[in-house]
């Protein structure tokens, strides 16, 4: 674990949000475009450098990501979780507060969706009908519980000073761990050789609709972009957006005007974790049907972090970065069983997109030379 002083990051995070709310649209843009090509053109250069045919390895993804109707699919699932994930932490970006936990709301939101609908299944149709009202009380378990464990950090921040990026990383161990004991003891399914809870009913997972037995839903995928359009009225377009953006970063400001900033930083972080609960409410309903280690789970709440940088922490942003996100998952799921090229090559990649947005200001001066972002005012 890095001995970095959490008070020094700080100043860094401010500085990119605080750049990332002011830039224009084509600013935003460019740097989102010139990271994403400046990663994989470095990820290129590292293939070839290691041994392996760079043109091969670019078929290869592609292929991995739309090649088939399967691997479409796997590209659609991939990129509905990295969408929610990142409207997740982008909602509490957005406001100056970071959310680094939405790993451990989502694992949380898991668990509760799981065991909402397992606990009600005795107590409703074994239809279809009841099907839906199993995943209507599965999907709210898990927003609550997402939503609840997201307000924790809050309130620490609001009302204790606490350093946020702290708290929200140590929760995501609780969370694991908690989780972990939970699956592995009293929530273990019964005969389960593997450690995870039962399988919730087949009729109350999401319909394929258009990809049979893919694991995938274009329900899901519909009420992804849902959710991120809600997101981006809730900030942009409403009183209480303009109160979660005010207090994150002029606190004096938000209490000279009125309005209650330790309440809504709670607000924003509760708001946060509840999307992220959606996302673990997804992932069991769409693909998993059961809580499984949480060990082993992806982690799209750490490299939503990322999904949200590059879309600028805008939640329309992150449908295309999160879909970004999605084939590259997805074409290294397939590079990893097809090719002998590394797959953590992928994560390098994504890395290196990170650090580029990560600094911003030198493709700003960039684009100042070129003619192209505005004129930097």
């Amino acid at each position: 674990m890095s001995d970095a002083d959490p008070g020094r990051i700080r100043p860094t995070l401010d500085a990119a949000a605080d750049w990332m709310l002011r830039a224009t649209p084509i600013e935003r843009i460019a740097l989102a475009v010139a990271s994403t090509i400046a990663a994989l053109s470095i990820g290129l250069v590292v293939v070839t450098a290691s041994g392996h045919n760079p043109l091969l390895f670019i078929n290869d993804m592609l292929y991995g990501a739309f090649g088939t109707e399967r691997r479409l699919t796997i590209t659609l699932r991939e990129s509905s979780y990295f969408i929610l994930a990142g409207v997740a932490v982008a909602v509490a970006f957005r406001a100056g507060v970071f959310n680094i936990g939405v790993q451990g709301q989502f694992i949380v939101g898991m668990l509760a969706t799981t065991m909402t609908i397992l606990w009600l299944t005795p107590f409703l149709p074994a239809n279809r009908i009841g099907g839906v009202g199993l995943m209507f009380v599965g999907i709210l378990g898990g927003v609550l519980a997402g939503g609840a464990y997201g307000a924790l950090p809050g309130v620490l921040k609001a009302y204790a000073d606490a350093n946020e990026i702290i708290t929200t990383i140590m929760l995501n161990f609780i969370a694991i761990g908690v989780v972990f004991y939970l699956v592995d003891g009293p929530f273990r399914g019964e005969g389960e050789s593997a450690t995870r809870t039962a399988s919730i009913p087949e009729y109350a997972e999401l319909p394929p609709v258009l990809f049979e037995g893919s694991g995938f839903s274009i329900l899901g995928l519909a009420g992804t972009i849902g959710v991120a359009v809600v997101i981006y009225v809730l900030l942009t377009r409403t009183r209480i957006g303009y109160d979660m953006v005010t207090s994150g970063y002029q606190e004096s400001a938000a209490v000279y005007s009125g309005v209650d900033a330790k309440r809504t930083i709670v607000g924003t972080m509760t708001i946060s974790g509840m999307v992220a609960g959606v996302l673990g409410a997804l992932f069991i309903i769409m693909h998993a049907n059961a809580t499984p280690n949480a060990h082993g789970i992806d982690t799209y709440g750490f490299d939503a972090i990322a999904v949200s940088l590059l879309a600028a922490n805008h939640p329309l942003g992150v449908i295309p970065a999160g879909a970004l996100f999605g084939g590259l998952e997805a074409g290294g799921q397939y590079i990893n069983v097809s090719s002998d090229v590394p797959p953590q090559l992928i994560d390098g990649i994504v890395g290196l997109v990170v650090l580029f947005v990560a600094v911003p200001e030198l493709f700003r001066m960039t684009a100042r030379r070129t003619g192209l972002g505005g004129d930097g005012e």
